[in-house]
């Protein structure tokens, strides 16, 4: 009340007035010791309630400012700033039920109040209204046009409606108005990221941290994009810089544990993400990058839960919680509770790209006018205003279906465009990998390895070869076994010898004692591995299926002499067509060009002929794809035989082993054999000529017929 004493020379508005005045002159103390006595004649005082949760807010003691807002804007007389001011810390701690709700009561008290509907905006945003923030940031930019922050925030909206053309020029208006604006920069940076343009979103975020060394989002940004170019040292050097002012900050924990994951340093980024959870548990992303790295260590159970968790929060992250949610199904052979999930994401997200694609990825496309085709070809009419990686998902997607229609030239023109696009946004040398290949195969050939010292264990089988070449089908045939545990891919083989130095360049220099530590360091990489993939204490074999060990084929006889090696092989047409025509997850730049997945091919092909003659025959044996499709049980029991155990009838049931699989083969191995997948690439000749003619010139025999 106005005429309420603060003190008994001093009104309340007085005392506030000058309250205001203390805290504007940088006299914080004064300025709190006024606005409590105020509160001590009047404890519900909504006015100085504000300003102290203002001050609480400037301090960073978030959760003190909050309570101070709630309390003012309990009382009657309390405006539409309290309101607004209250919403945007409230979605500033990730409570965004609540700042949507103080936010829409801050509109409704005062529909003139910039700073309402800009902060109504955003929480739509982030909670994924994005078509009504949309509506609300398009009239703070009518009401404010000269505003670079109303013209970044409706950017940020675009963006996530995926209308990137829009909101590019949003972000390049708002530096319009303001050049030095280093969010938008950072925004800017995010943008360039998706569609692929690193090196210009690197420059942009550095500018954003030039201009604010504590934009929180511009260290974020920085590290996605180091993380999209596989630089695991500098996208965690920019999370350290982050972490030098914002320690305990959510979102830059999320961000390292996500990049931990990345990079395969699973136990830590479990740590990390249990931590961003504890600080932030309404944070979506927090149970959702939980649910990655549970899902990454094996731990089905909790990873479904934690993506279940996440999609029942408000956010941006539902769709994705949602989508990985369906995918773990999927990995682990529930394939009509995944199909049910992708149509849960569908209902919720009718234009989500990821989840047709995926859904077309696990199912026969048997008619040409499937709902799934017609959207994502729609998706692929918009062009580049459309998001660079999920033009490449549709790409790959449609190649299939139309594939399995019979469609051939349309399915190749999908195919082509999608692998044009994915090569472009990868640095690949291919002359450089000819070279690094060539001094491994003379490397090898020219050390004298001592393996004496090193650990005799049996657990460790190593399936190698070329990727799409069976693999995974090897894996879960001898992982049906009850003795057998399939790891999947696995790089502790690499990690393990390049601690010791580049390879191949160390091969020179590796003495008794080192073999052993690579040895031993390679089991004790895996050791967690056999636990989580145990069911009963049985496991005596464990397969690492990573196809890539074949660079390093020829020192695993040294560093692990009981260690066993399969090397599949498939027709080399039909292993590269499938590569062509797979969109990877992990890192297979060599993939997305004919000439250069030829040229790959042969370099494979030379370095395994090598290791045919000199690797140890009783630890060395090659499996051909196309006799395992004519004779299952022959080649299954000379696989079990050659591993040194019983047989096992399970072995021919692999196809109902619930195991999870987490390669490019997925799909695949959940169905019995089928002998269709045997000389597929005698079909597709026309549309192969640049890949048959690098095998030729690599020296790649093709069986004729094929060309």
């Amino acid at each position: 009340m106005p005429d309420s004493k603060a003190s008994p020379t001093l009104t309340f508005a007085e005392a506030l007035t000058r309250a205001y005045a203390h805290w504007n002159a940088g006299q914080a103390a004064q300025a709190e010791q006024l606005c409590q006595r105020v509160l001590a004649v009047s404890p519900g005082q909504s006015d100085a309630l504000h300003l102290l949760g203002l001050m609480a807010h400037a301090y960073g003691n978030l959760d003190l400012a909050i309570e101070h807002l709630q309390g003012a804007c309990r009382a009657p007389q309390a405006n539409a700033v309290c309101h607004a001011n209250l919403a945007e810390m409230c979605r500033q701690r990730g409570r965004l039920v609540e700042a949507e709700a103080a936010a829409r009561r801050a509109v409704a008290l005062d529909g003139e109040l910039v700073a309402a509907w800009n902060n109504l905006g955003i929480v739509l945003q982030e909670t994924g209204q994005f078509d009504e923030s949309r509506r609300c940031l398009e009239r703070v930019v009518a009401l404010q046009p000269d505003s670079a922050d109303a013209h970044n925030n409706l950017g940020n909206t675009w963006r996530r409606l995926a209308r990137f053309d829009l909101a590019e020029a949003c972000y390049r208006e708002a530096l319009v108005c303001k050049p030095s604006f280093a969010s938008a920069h950072s925004n800017l940076a995010f943008l360039l990221s998706t569609q692929g343009r690193l090196d210009e979103a690197a420059s942009e975020a550095r500018l954003a941290i030039d201009l604010d060394p504590r934009l929180i989002d511009a260290y974020l940004n920085l590290a996605d994009v180091e993380s999209a170019r596989l630089d695991a040292a500098a996208a965690l050097r920019a999370l350290d810089m982050l972490a030098a002012f914002a320690p305990r900050h959510p979102g830059a924990l999320i961000a390292r544990a996500k990049v931990l994951r990345q990079f395969e340093r699973h136990d830590e980024a479990l740590v990390v993400a249990r931590e961003a959870l504890a600080l932030a548990p309404q944070h979506a992303d927090a149970h959702y990058t939980l649910a990655l790295v549970l899902q990454s260590l094996g731990q089905t159970a909790p990873a479904l839960d934690a993506y279940a968790h996440a999609a029942a929060l408000p956010g941006a992250q539902r769709e994705q919680a949602l989508l990985g949610r369906a995918a773990l199904l999927n990995e682990a052979g529930r394939t009509d509770d995944a199909l049910a999930a992708w149509e849960q994401t569908l209902a919720a997200f009718p234009d989500s790209v990821h989840a047709r694609a995926s859904r077309m990825e696990a199912r026969r496309t048997t008619r040409a006018d499937d709902p799934d085709i017609a959207r994502l070809e729609a998706f692929i009419a918009d062009g580049a205003q459309r998001a660079r990686p999920e033009r490449i998902l549709a790409r790959f997607a449609l190649g299939k279906a139309w594939l399995e229609l019979g469609e051939n030239a349309r399915a190749f023109a999908h195919f082509d465009a999608g692998n044009r696009l994915k090569r472009a946004s990868l640095v690949y040398d291919p002359a450089a990998t000819h070279a690094w290949m060539t001094r491994i195969g003379e490397a090898c050939a020219n050390a004298h390895f001592d393996g004496t010292h090193s650990p005799v264990s049996e657990l460790p089988v190593f399936v190698i070869g070329m990727p799409r070449s069976g693999t995974t089908l090897i894996e879960q045939i001898l992982s049906s076994h009850p003795q057998v545990a399939g790891a999947g891919e696995l790089s502790a083989l690499r990690r393990a010898v390049e601690a010791r130095g580049a390879w191949p360049a160390s091969a020179a220099i590796l003495d008794a004692a080192q073999l052993a530590r690579i040895g031993n360091d390679y089991l004790a990489r895996i050791e967690s591995l056999v636990r989580a993939g145990s069911a009963h204490a049985a496991i005596t074999r464990l397969v690492d299926k990573m196809p890539a060990n074949f660079f390093y084929a020829a020192l695993i006889p040294h560093i692990l002499p009981r260690a066993r090696i399969v090397h599949v092989r498939r027709d080399p047409v039909d292993t590269c067509l499938s590569c062509y025509t797979q969109l990877f997850a992990g890192d297979q730049r060599f993939a997305y060009d004919q000439g250069e997945l030829g040229a790959f091919y042969g370099d494979y092909a030379r370095l395994m002929a090598q290791w045919r003659e000199t690797l140890p025959a009783d630890r060395f044996i090659e499996v051909d794809y196309e006799d395992v499709i004519d004779n299952l049980e022959a080649q299954a029991r000379r696989l079990i035989d050659f591993l040194g155990l019983a047989w096992d009838d399970a072995c021919l049931d692999f196809h109902a082993n619930p195991r999870v699989v987490r390669t490019a083969s997925v799909n695949q191995v959940r169905r019995p054999l089928y002998a269709t997948s045997k000389g597929r690439g005698r079909a597709y000749a026309a549309h192969l000529q640049p890949l048959l003619a690098a095998l030729a010139a690599a020296g790649v025999t093709t069986h004729g017929d094929a060309a």
